[in-house]
């Protein structure tokens, strides 16, 4: 990443890659709960890949908001 870029487009990486971490914890939580049933270590794992989106997107929220309240996605649910 050589690109020189100004905030604005800074903001609107750190925006994107929010948006992509929150879907990614929605998408591992699914598989999660999908596979609890059938497959407990494959649940445990996707559990584990949604935990790790969750804490990305948390990290990104407070560099767009410090100090702010945490913001979630729609629809996203709290793992912990």
């Amino acid at each position: 990443m050589t690109d020189v870029v100004d905030a604005d487009e800074l903001l609107r990486r750190i925006q994107r890659g929010r948006d992509r971490a929150a879907e990614g914890a929605r998408l591992w939580a699914d598989r999660a709960q999908a596979l609890t049933a059938g497959d407990p270590d494959g649940a445990r794992d996707a559990a584990a890949w949604a935990r790790a989106y969750e804490a990305v997107l948390r990290v990104l929220d407070e560099i767009v908001r410090p100090g702010g309240p945490p913001l979630t996605a729609e629809g996203m649910r709290r793992l912990t």
